[in-house]
């Protein structure tokens, strides 16, 4: 055999060679790669979703926290129910130092809901209207709840600046059982 076909056997069997080195190991490493990467970035997008899902937990941890603080101090202003008798007492001293008469308090049907009770008050003070508007600007002041609800105000014709208020009045209380 002379040097130019060992030349070309040579030859081809080096294209031969880099054709299999090709065929079998780099396609199938290059193939391997891919995959890998692939679920490399699939991994680092849950691991971003996983940070913003953090982040979004610790800001509602947050507002959790807010939320029980107004709770507590929602509730810190709702007499114990066995206090009824105290807070419409306040109101009668309330309404008698701003020198309304009252005429009549009726307690009402209570109402129950979740954690507190509402008790309606439906109440008729006289007086003159400005001892009957400072008697509603203490109300508004005390720490417990209360809520004016159907206000009917009626002027007396026979005195001057007399009126007589009639009107329901809610309290609300803890609920007990909750």
């Amino acid at each position: 055999m002379n040097s130019g076909i060992r030349h070309i056997i040579f030859f081809i069997m080096i294209v031969a060679m880099v054709y299999v080195s090709y065929a079998y190991m780099i396609r199938p490493a290059n193939e391997y790669l891919t995959q890998q990467r692939l679920q490399m970035e699939a991994g680092r997008a849950k691991l971003e979703e996983l940070r913003r899902a953090t982040a979004a937990s610790e800001d509602l941890s947050v507002q959790l926290e807010q939320m029980e603080k107004i709770i507590r101090e929602f509730e810190s202003k709702l007499p114990p129910s066995s206090e009824i008798h105290t807070v419409l007492e306040n109101v009668t001293l309330i309404a008698q130092r701003h020198g309304l008469v009252p005429k009549m308090i009726r307690t009402l049907k209570t109402t129950t809901n979740g954690g507190y009770i509402e008790q309606p008050l439906e109440m008729e003070l006289h007086g003159d209207f400005n001892s009957y508007y400072a008697f509603l600007l203490e109300l508004e002041r005390l720490d417990r709840i209360t809520k004016i609800r159907q206000l009917e105000l009626k002027k007396k014709s026979k005195y001057e600046g007399q009126m007589e208020a009639k009107f329901v009045m809610s309290i609300f209380f803890q609920n007990s059982k909750a």
